[in-house]
């Protein structure tokens, strides 16, 4: 079986760090993404999809993500039912995040952070060399 979700959109809230009992980070988040499909004349729809993230997923994004960032997170959908205050039975659909990335282009001339060496990359200034390109972009998206 196969369960992978790859999502892409802007956060409408600043992530929300918590340890669990046994001091595991959970960290949880809404992502606001939009359709990619809009019948002429109508508005753009856009899902409001809850995102779970668990121990340095969820450090990292509470510490680097927020609220109105564009991001990707890729992860798998699990579904769970629990019972309301009023003793109704609910059911949530959420993503739980494997991976997460930044996807917002670059802000103002701050140089992006790279996370695994914690020393600024300027993205603006790297050689060409850095990011190279094939030689047949015919299979590129864009």
């Amino acid at each position: 079986m196969l369960n992978k979700a790859i999502l892409m959109g802007r956060l409408t809230a600043d992530p929300e760090l918590r340890k669990t009992s046994g001091d595991v980070s959970v960290t949880t988040f809404t992502l606001a993404v939009n359709r990619s499909f809009t019948r002429q004349g109508e508005q753009a729809q856009t899902d409001f999809i809850d995102i779970v993230a668990w121990r340095n997923t969820a450090e990292f994004a509470a510490k680097w993500f927020q609220k109105g960032m564009q991001v990707a997170v890729s992860g798998k959908i699990q579904t769970r039912t629990w019972e309301d205050k009023q003793g109704n039975k609910r059911k949530s659909v959420e993503v739980v995040a494997d991976e997460v990335f930044f996807a917002d282009s670059k802000r103002g001339d701050a140089p992006a952070r790279d996370s695994m060496m914690g020393e600024p990359f300027d993205l603006g200034r790297a050689p060409a060399s850095a990011f190279p390109m094939p030689e047949d972009d015919s299979d590129l998206p864009f």
